[in-house]
C-alpha cells in the first residue's frame, strides 16, 4: 500500500469510521459466513474500523485483524476490545493459519503488480480448504483518487490474477452497489476464492 494512502486513512480515520460504521453488511455476510467452519478463526485483513471482525466475534468466530493505518488499528482495536496489529498485506508472513480471510476493500489499494505476491502471502495464511472474500471498485484500471491509490477490477482480470496462483480457485464473483447514499452509482466486484483441500 503506498505511504500517500496509509496517510490518508490516518488524516481521516475519524470521518472514514462514521461514513462506514453502519453500512449493511448482511449481504455480504450471508455469502461469506456460512463457508466457513464454526468458530472458525477468520483474519480480517485491513480492518478499517473492525466493524466487520466485531460482527464475526460476536457469531462466535475467533478473529484477528490488522490494518496498514495505524489511527484505524487504534480504533478497531478499542471497538474489538483486543490487540490489532500496525501491518500491511505485504507483512504477512502466517502459514496454514487461517479459516477464513476478509478483505472488504482493502485489497484494493494494492498495486495491480503486487497483486500476485500479496494473493500468494494470503493464500499461504489459509488453512487447505480455507475460504477468502475480497471485493473491487469495478473496473480495469490503477488510479490515484482522492488522496488513495486503487487497483479496479472486472471479471476479466480477477480470473487473469487468480491465473497465477493454482491452489486458489474462484468459487464465485459477483457485482453489488455501494450501500452508502452518496455512492450508490459505485458498483463493486466481490469474490469468494478458496484455498484447494491438499
Amino acid at each position: 500500500m503506498s505511504s500517500e494512502t496509509i496517510d490518508y486513512y490516518n488524516q481521516h480515520a475519524a470521518e472514514y469510521v462514521q461514513a462506514t460504521v453502519n453500512v449493511d453488511m448482511a449481504e455480504l455476510y450471508a455469502e461469506f459466513l456460512p463457508m466457513v467452519k464454526p468458530s472458525g478463526h477468520i483474519l480480517d485483513a485491513g480492518c478499517g474500523s473492525g466493524r466487520d471482525a466485531w460482527h464475526f466475534k460476536q457469531q462466535g468466530f475467533s478473529v484477528s485483524a490488522f490494518d496498514a493505518s495505524a489511527e484505524m488499528a487504534k480504533i478497531a482495536s478499542q471497538r474489538l476490545g483486543q490487540y490489532v496489529a500496525t501491518s500491511s498485506f505485504e507483512a504477512l508472513n502466517a502459514q496454514s493459519e487461517y479459516d477464513a480471510i476478509w478483505c472488504c476493500a482493502s485489497l484494493l489499494h494494492v498495486a495491480t503488480q503486487q497483486l500476485p505476491a500479496v494473493l500468494r502471502r494470503l493464500q499461504q495464511a489459509m488453512k487447505p480448504g480455507a475460504v477468502l472474500y475480497a471485493s473491487f471498485k469495478y473496473g480495469s484500471t490503477d488510479r490515484f483518487s482522492n488522496g488513495r491509490h486503487f487497483t479496479d477490477l472486472d471479471e476479466t482480470s480477477l480470473c487473469s490474477l487468480l491465473s497465477q496462483l493454482p491452489e486458489l480457485q474462484l468459487v464465485k464473483s459477483w457485482q453489488s452497489r455501494d450501500q452508502r447514499p452518496d455512492r450508490a452509482a459505485d458498483i463493486w466486484l466481490n469474490a469468494l476464492i478458496t484455498r484447494s483441500p491438499h
